[in-house]
């Protein structure tokens, strides 16, 4: 093997005055900003019946969504201890710098918002969950890259030709040779394992393929329910394929049988969604174009 590509990159992208601005925030923000101008197109075609206004409401319901829904999610999938902190230690909930965000909860986040946001327009749910599905892998690819520049959420050690090495994940490496040492050639010869950039995998999988496929889907005559079925079904597929060669949670470990992570519990009941959900579009009305002739609600 040749010398593997190192991941040590800067994760500060650039200085204001004292404050470092990080590329994994401005992944989110091109995330949540690509996602409402391609929001704005499809509106202007007729996709959803709103104005612009109300459609920026939702932007915004749902990107509180994805904060509260995810950071709540987190501490009840993945928080070491599990849910006691709910009656133990309240607070913790507000220590983002203790653990991270879950993607399952903030879709639920986002859902919840869509509800409430669905109900004041007098829409239906499941159009507003069409409409806003081709829009979230671009978020969920960007985050991913951040997830790399990071250098975190590396995958297992490979033989692979394109595995790379993750600085970060040194403490990591020499723990795992001292229960492998078939591993220990390969952290001798390059000073640390060579890992699955798994973050790469669910790039190209959550957010390219995804993009691509919803986004095709949904441009065209299509029935209710369809897009958001493709996408629970599509999520939860590549989540579940990708945790084989992304490591668990060391605070969780395996749940089950040396392979089953939380990551593939919480995307079964997504799969099992999306297959109904594409069950239901057999039969559901074909969804019409609206006329989009509300300029005077839209302003300049």
């Amino acid at each position: 093997m040749t010398q593997p590509f190192v991941v040590a990159i800067n994760p500060v992208a650039f200085h204001l005055g004292p404050v470092q601005v990080h590329w994994y925030g401005l992944m989110y923000l091109v995330g949540f900003f690509s996602g409402a101008l391609l929001g704005e197109y499809r509106r202007r075609r007729g996709r959803l019946p709103v104005t612009r206004d109300a459609l920026s409401d939702l932007f915004f319901y749902a990107m509180m969504g994805v904060i509260v829904g995810g950071r709540i999610g987190y501490m009840l999938f993945y928080y070491a201890g599990g849910p006691r902190w709910i009656w133990t230690d309240p607070l913790a909930l507000f220590r983002v710098w203790d653990g991270g965000m879950s993607f399952h909860g903030g879709l639920l986040g986002v859902l919840a918002a869509g509800l409430w946001w669905s109900r004041r327009q007098r829409l239906h749910f499941m159009d507003t969950v069409d409409f806003v599905a081709p829009l979230v892998p671009i978020g969920l690819g960007l985050g991913r890259l951040g997830n790399f520049i990071n250098g975190e959420l590396w995958g297992k050690p490979t033989q692979l030709p394109w595995g790379m090495i993750f600085p970060n994940a040194h403490a990591e490496d020499v723990t795992y040779v001292a229960t492998h040492p078939e591993w220990q050639a390969q952290l001798q010869q390059f000073g640390g394992l060579v890992r699955q950039p798994s973050q790469l995998y669910e790039l190209a999988l959550e957010g390219v393929v995804m993009f691509t496929v919803l986004w095709l889907v949904s441009m065209k005559p299509r029935p209710r329910y369809l897009v958001s079925g493709l996408f629970a079904l599509m999520y939860g597929c590549f989540r579940f394929a990708v945790e084989f060669v992304r490591l668990p949670d060391a605070q969780l470990g395996y749940l089950a049988f040396g392979w089953l992570t939380m990551g593939q519990i919480l995307s079964l009941p997504l799969i099992a969604v999306g297959l109904w959900l594409l069950w239901l579009s057999r039969n559901a009305p074909t969804l019409r174009l609206h006329e989009v002739a509300m300029p005077a609600k839209d302003g300049p």
